[in-house]
């Protein structure tokens, strides 16, 4: 499980530089994205990274309060102290 993690965490860090190069060269009217300059004359390689950046998104979404030890228990801490603060008012 933690092979699985690190690899999505790669593949997200991959995919938000990758959309942060876009995004900036748009402002340049420059086509910066990474992983077509990288892969740009394989095109169904390319299509794949986008699916397992995608898939990686999600797994992290739904996996990563139970395999994040920053996160864990956080947000119980953070709604008991909400509410505390919401009584004394």
């Amino acid at each position: 499980m933690k092979s699985t993690h690190c690899i999505a965490s790669l593949l997200l860090w991959i995919g938000g530089i990758n959309w942060g190069l876009v995004g900036l060269g748009g402002f340049f009217d420059k086509n910066w994205n990474l992983v077509e300059w990288l892969l740009g004359s394989w095109p169904v390689v390319t299509w794949t990274v986008y699916v397992l950046v995608g898939i990686s998104a999600v797994y992290v979404v739904l996996t990563h309060k139970k395999s994040c030890k920053d996160c864990e228990g956080n947000c119980e801490v953070e709604e008991s102290e909400s509410n505390d603060m919401g009584q004394s008012m």
